[in-house]
């Protein structure tokens, strides 16, 4: 008996410790599902930006919804992020395949995180499973043992 509670305190050291693992592992999928989006936006601006001409008018977001009008000096060359603080100039197509190269490296991120999101759900629910049998049985057992009779005091 002794050795089921301790098998059950376990259990639910496991479960605790599996389930700060899946929020860790969402947290993470939703950090990279929000760097796929910005890049998928900047790549659609990026095919934009290749129908437009010199000169274009564009509004330009600068945050909380708000937007600055300025005309495009050249549609040939963009500065693109390199991550760690490090831009460079890329003609658009560089700048697309750049964005394209990130994109699939993320989606592949995502994909192995989702997976191992999978696996840890899995064994969260399995723990759940044999940490419900065993305080049913633990109940059980208590239940069926006879009641003792307490001697009264005078």
């Amino acid at each position: 008996m002794a050795s089921e509670e301790e098998t059950i305190r376990r259990l639910a050291v496991e479960l605790r410790i599996l389930e700060g693992t899946a929020d860790a592992l969402q947290t993470r999928i939703n950090l990279v599902t929000a760097a796929l989006t910005e890049l998928r936006i900047a790549n659609a601006t990026l095919e934009g930006l290749e129908k437009e001409g010199d000169g274009a008018s564009l509004f330009i977001p600068i945050g909380g919804g708000s937007y600055v009008k300025a005309k495009l000096e050249s549609a040939e060359k963009v500065i693109v992020g390199m991550g760690a603080g490090v831009a460079t100039e890329r003609t658009i197509k560089e700048a697309k395949e750049n964005l394209g190269s990130r994109v699939a490296e993320l989606e592949k991120t995502r994909e192995t995180l989702m997976q191992q999101l999978s696996q840890v759900l899995e064994k969260i629910e399995d723990g759940r499973s044999k940490f419900q049998d065993l305080t049913k049985k633990v109940r059980e057992r208590e239940r069926a043992k006879p009641v003792r009779e307490t001697s009264r005091r005078p």
